[in-house]
């Protein structure tokens, strides 16, 4: 933008803001302050001047403002000026007024002309920053795709046209590799105005990602027939998607996939390979999660909603199956759905199920089939009981009375604390290798038991024939003597 002076101005700015993109009135503020920080450079920053854009005669007017003073007070002629000089200027003039006097700007020289082109340059290149950021912030959660220029501290930066974008290594997929001039695509994850201009981050490791490309690939996911509720990723390994839709006759997991998985393979190919479920949503969380960690089979969830975790128990031979490579299916599972999951097999359940109610038996008056129900609402042991709240144990059958509840809140801490007092380990439930000395012993007393009574019976036996014997002896002598 080459100006030698300010006679043309009108022109210039009228260029700058077309081959910008930038408003006039930006320009048009630009020359003003450039012309100012020229003026003050040749008459002093002391002295009150400003500026003002003529429209009709296309050029930048100063005007140098000094107060009114009578004709005989007058002392500094830089700041102040004669009641009859201002009169002059306007016929309604009073002391005391400010009044503006032009001034000439043919003298302003070509150092100052300069100056002022160096801030009207500035501006122009804030107000171009300022679009950019403004642009590409509207386009923030969209899909931008680019060319790879180069590694800057292993962040892959992307020409975007008007801009660059920074892929950093949190955000890369892992194991993909990009070479310069490479087309790439991403994520607009966070865009940032800084001193510098505005910085653009995008990902192609974000979720959101991943929902945008279904929207890309899935006319159904676009037009908001079918929603995808949730989604998790391990980048470059698997991702699951939750998906349903409110049209009964339309199939949500089956849109998403696709004829013979055209759409879904398109997606996991723009992703490196990276294998993806796609599962329905269910407003009920166990059947959520029961569909989150298929194709394993679910023999039983008990869910603990004030934790917000579930105790998922599976068949002994589907355990690896349900927690996945490195735990890698329980983890996306979870994230999916938002519960933390417990998973174990049904024999790891049953030996937890025994404990919790042996534990919780140990309260007055427990049954097995109370323990059982306090189980099934989450509270595994006495100790959480005794923190219970009492709207919660509330849910528990039986316990659906405010007062029941409470007191068998209070019998498990008056339970804890008589152990304390009596300074005793809280009893635990035997382990299996306990459990069998002990059934032993119980085998060996019953046998002892069995063999003591064969004893007493054959010692009554015996005494009752010896009884029959003698009984026969006096009546064989009683008949032998002589009448």
């Amino acid at each position: 933008m080459a100006v030698d002076n300010f006679s043309s101005l009108s022109k210039m700015i009228d260029m700058v803001g077309k081959e910008k993109g930038i408003e006039k009135e930006l320009v048009i503020d630009a020359v003003i302050q450039g012309m100012l920080v020229a003026a003050r450079k040749k008459y002093g920053t002391y002295r009150e001047i400003e500026a003002q854009y003529n429209e009709d005669s296309g050029e930048v007017e100063l005007y140098e403002f000094k107060e009114v003073v009578p004709d005989e007070e007058f002392i500094d002629e830089e700041v102040e000026i004669k009641l009859s000089q201002a009169l002059e200027l306007d016929p309604e003039a009073q002391i005391n007024d400010s009044i503006g006097a032009k001034l000439e700007t043919d003298g302003l020289g070509r150092i100052a002309a300069q100056m002022a082109k160096q801030i009207i340059t500035q501006k122009v290149r804030d107000a171009e920053r300022d679009i950019i950021f403004k642009e590409f912030e509207t386009r923030k959660g969209d899909i931008a795709s680019g060319i790879a220029r180069r590694v800057e501290r292993r962040s892959i930066v992307v020409d975007l046209g008007r801009i660059e974008a920074y892929i950093p290594p949190r955000e890369q997929i892992p194991g993909e590799q990009f070479k310069p001039g490479d087309r790439i695509q991403g994520y607009l994850s966070e865009v940032r105005q800084t001193n510098r201009g505005p910085q653009i981050i995008m990902s192609r490791a974000h979720e959101d990602y991943l929902k945008k490309l279904f929207e890309v690939e899935v006319p159904e996911v676009y037009e908001g027939i079918v929603e995808i509720v949730s989604a998790a990723r391990e980048p470059g390994s698997r991702a699951k998607i939750a998906v349903t839709t409110k049209d009964s006759a339309v199939d949500p997991v089956g849109a998403c996939v696709g004829m013979k998985g055209s759409r879904v393979q398109n997606i996991v190919q723009e992703l490196g390979g990276e294998k993806i479920d796609i599962v329905t949503w269910d407003e009920d969380p166990a059947k959520f999660v029961c569909n989150a960690l298929a194709p394993s089979e679910i023999t039983k969830v008990i869910l603990d909603e004030s934790r917000h975790e579930m105790e998922i128990v599976v068949p002994d031979h589907q355990l690896s199956l349900a927690i996945g490579k490195r735990g890698q299916n329980v983890r996306l599972a979870a994230k999916l759905t938002g519960w933390k999951l417990d998973i174990m097999s049904e024999s790891q359940s049953a030996s937890r199920t025994a404990e919790a109610i042996f534990n919780l038996m140990l309260l007055p008056g427990m049954t097995e089939t109370m323990a059982q129900n306090i189980y099934q609402m989450g509270y595994a042991n006495v100790h959480e009981l005794s923190d219970a709240d009492v709207d919660a144990v509330m849910n528990i059958p039986g316990y659906e009375d405010e007062e029941k509840a409470q007191a068998l809140i209070d019998e498990a801490y008056d339970l804890i604390e008589q152990y304390k007092a009596e300074g005793k380990e809280f009893p635990q439930a035997p382990t299996k290798e306990k459990a069998r000395p002990q059934m032993g012993d119980a085998k060996s007393a019953a046998e002892e038991k069995l063999q003591q009574e064969l004893a007493q019976l054959g010692e009554s036996q015996k005494n009752e024939e010896a009884q029959a014997e003698a009984a026969a002896t006096v009546v064989q002598e009683e008949e032998n003597q002589p009448s």
